[in-house]
């Protein structure tokens, strides 16, 4: 069980670079798509033989953070007709070694914690830093409000992750509750980027600079 959970965290690691280093949009949120995909089999297995309950979320997970939210972000997209993240904030390459500092740095912090046994010997803590920094870098360096939603979701699947160390100690009610603020997030991020949209003729985020009452 170590092994698999350790394989698909380090597939959610390389997705964290393949946000970072592109600049297609649509690569980038099927990135995200596939995370949610893989943390929802990672739930799975660690938890799928408790019953019912782990289960449902875990199917929930993958429906909701693998298929429905990325389609809607996919469907924006395809409104905007926008196929690329131009001149952002920090350069992709600047991106990518801030990404690579990060996730060091979250290896080098998680050895000095006092971790359980059984969660010494995976890398959820490693991960989870590393993808909510992952998430923050392409927030805020990205120009592109689409982006940057995307960013927002990535650092959520970072909260995720850590989460699923107390997975256990966790109510149902809690852990729906926490897909279901990330789907309304991103419902309300839609909306955001309708209006920039409609207002600007763009999706670029720096537009909100020009509103005035």
């Amino acid at each position: 069980m170590p092994e698999l959970l350790n394989l698909l965290l380090v597939i959610v690691l390389l997705f964290n670079f393949l946000m970072l280093g592109t600049s297609r949009l649509r690569a980038v949120i099927d990135a995200a798509a596939a995370q949610g995909i893989l943390l929802g089999v990672a739930y799975l297995a660690m938890h799928g033989a408790s019953g019912f309950r782990a289960l449902a979320l875990g199917v929930a997970m993958i429906g909701i953070k693998g298929v429905l939210i990325p389609r809607i972000l996919r469907d924006a997209l395809r409104s905007q007709g926008i196929r690329r993240e131009v001149e952002p904030f920090v350069s992709f390459t600047t991106s990518l070694l801030l990404g690579a500092l990060a996730t060091g740095l979250s290896v080098v912090f998680a050895r000095t914690l006092p971790l359980a046994a059984e969660d010494a010997n995976v890398l959820l803590i490693p991960a989870s830093l590393a993808t909510q920094l992952t998430g923050f870098i392409v927030l805020t360096t990205r120009r592109k409000a689409l982006t940057q939603v995307v960013g927002y979701l990535t650092l959520e699947n970072g909260i995720f992750i850590f989460g699923l160390t107390l997975i256990e100690a966790m109510p149902f009610l809690v852990e729906a509750g926490v897909l279901l603020d990330v789907l309304v997030g991103v419902f309300v991020m839609g909306i955001v980027v309708d209006h920039i949209s409609r207002e600007f003729s763009s999706i670029d985020s720096d537009e909100l600079t020009e509103l005035r009452e």
